[in-house]
């Protein structure tokens, strides 16, 4: 039996909260297409396409500037290929030392068990103090 389209995403948040992303990598469609939210420091490249390119503009970027970053998910909206995810942003920007606390919300899009599309939503003017500091 195939996973559902929520298990893919609950296991992809916990893929990542263990450092594993080839395990984040594997669900998504090699044509993946992911925008961080507007105004946030990582939407520079917007969009991102492909796992590669997510892997080294976002991930690589979360893993090397920050201390303990930390996506955690708290709510989920189930709508068949269309899930929501809402939780809170935690860590410290090792550049400035400042610490991030913020909501945030993903939109994911699913096809046939892959990510196709990725949205983010969250608190920019935060994130951008943290980093500029």
């Amino acid at each position: 039996m195939s996973k559902s389209n929520l298990e893919i995403i609950k296991n992809g948040y916990a893929a990542f909260a263990r450092g594993d992303a080839a395990a984040v990598f594997a669900v998504m469609d090699p044509a993946v297409v992911w925008y961080e939210a507007e105004n946030f420091p990582y939407a520079d490249h917007n969009p991102y396409v492909g796992p590669a390119a997510i892997g080294e503009g976002v991930f690589q970027r979360l893993g090397t500037e920050w201390d303990g970053f930390q996506v955690a998910p708290t709510e989920f909206l189930d709508a068949g290929d269309t899930i929501i995810a809402t939780g809170r942003y935690t860590g410290t920007y090792k550049a400035t030392g400042i610490a991030i606390d913020a909501q945030f919300a993903h939109h994911w899009k699913l096809r046939d068990g892959k990510v196709i599309a990725f949205q983010q939503y969250t608190d920019t003017a935060q994130a951008v103090r943290v980093v500029n500091g």
